[in-house]
């Protein structure tokens, strides 16, 4: 027979293992990205060390649209690396439980890049991102970014936590 305590403990477990959501409130604390270069609106099912999916909502006012093909927009897919890169920032950031005073997170690679699709104004960007490696401070990722059900951009990158200048 299982004591209150042990009912506890294996209550601890499940509710660290449940996806939880990500609001804006916290990417603003997260990552020190604004507009125009914040890419991500929300993260959702964010599990510690494990994956996010961030969620982009592109927007015809995008300041990009104005000079990336204005009479055919097209959302640039360095951005949508860029997005892909901001969810794996929160993603490690949270998992760390990071003080994020006077750090930031940085890309320190990105491969097997390959672009599917555009993304063009009206279209909802959901980005699974999932660690493949994690040691210490450093992060290996693997992304894919989707409009509906279809992917339009995937890569591997990998971050690293490195102090601000003062």
């Amino acid at each position: 027979m299982t004591t209150n305590a042990d009912d506890a403990d294996i209550q601890d477990t499940v509710a660290d293992a449940a996806p939880v959501s990500v609001d804006y409130a916290e990417i603003l604390k997260r990552i020190p990205h604004r507009y125009p270069f914040l890419l991500i609106d929300r993260g959702e099912n964010w599990v510690k060390n494990k994956s996010m999916t961030g969620i982009k909502n592109v927007t015809f006012n995008e300041p990009f649209f104005n000079g990336h093909f204005p009479e055919n927009p097209v959302m640039p897919g360095v951005l949508l690396i860029e997005a892909m890169g901001q969810t794996g920032a929160v993603l490690m950031s949270k998992s760390l439980d990071a003080d994020v005073e006077g750090k930031t997170i940085f890309f320190m690679s990105v491969d097997g890049v390959k672009f599917r699709s555009p993304v063009r104004p009206g279209d909802v960007v959901r980005m699974p991102v999932e660690v493949v490696r994690h040691r210490g401070d450093i992060f290996k990722f693997r992304g894919e970014a989707y409009v509906n059900d279809k992917i339009v951009c995937e890569a591997e990158f990998a971050a690293m936590v490195v102090e601000s200048p003062k």
